[in-house]
């Protein structure tokens, strides 16, 4: 997840240009790579929905590994259906307007990547560690900061790849706000890239 350096994976109108402006080529590059690794993407519903409505149409480098890679969707309303459009944040808004006219017309198995997701109803902990047991690559979970929140406070995540970017917010989305004590990290490795994000790689503490 991308961070602000006070902590923040999210303004307070839930916008996403402040990221944006310290991104660069390596830092995408080591993001992607990231991404093409996982074996599923996890997220909550909202993003799902955000994620639904521009990766399909999108010619980024970002999106053939979110279109192709199976997809889950956490969500506690059991008439979900990943099909339906549903309610969206201003980070797409922000990621529609930075994209102009660049939008693919996808075929039909791109966009089916995201109506035929499937779909998590149960409890948090028992559904994660049902995807745990199956064969293949890391989970990767996305947000949104209610979901991550959740992850976060459930001690479910057994690696952190934060993005740090060189700005403040000042107030926003947290993550670790749940948490009941402080969770102890083991920092595993940084790198520093040339828009002056910095990535964080931890783990908690003796996993």
């Amino acid at each position: 997840m991308s961070m602000s350096v006070d902590g923040f994976v999210g303004g307070p109108n839930e916008g996403i240009l402040w990221l944006l402006k310290s991104q660069s080529e390596d830092s995408i590059a080591w993001t992607v790579n990231t991404v093409w690794q996982a074996g599923v993407h996890i997220m909550g519903s909202r993003t799902f929905h955000d994620m639904a409505s521009y990766w399909p149409y999108s010619t980024e480098p970002f999106a053939p590994p979110m279109n192709e890679i199976p997809k889950v969707v956490f969500t506690r309303n059991k008439a979900f259906d990943p099909a339906e459009e549903g309610q969206t944040t201003n980070a797409l808004k922000d990621a529609m307007h930075l994209r102009g006219d660049k939008k693919l017309q996808p075929d039909s198995s791109i966009v089916a990547s995201w109506t035929r997701a499937e779909v998590a109803y149960g409890d948090l902990h028992d559904e994660i560690m049902r995807l745990k047991q199956q064969p293949g690559e890391f989970i990767l979970a996305h947000g949104g900061a209610g979901f991550a929140q959740s992850l976060v406070k459930s001690g479910l995540i057994d690696e952190y790849r934060l993005l740090i970017h060189p700005v403040a917010l000042g107030s926003g989305l947290p993550i670790f706000s749940a948490l009941s004590n402080p969770l102890d990290l083991e920092l595993v490795e940084t790198i520093a890239f040339k828009g002056g994000a910095v990535a964080h790689v931890y783990r908690p503490a003796g996993k």
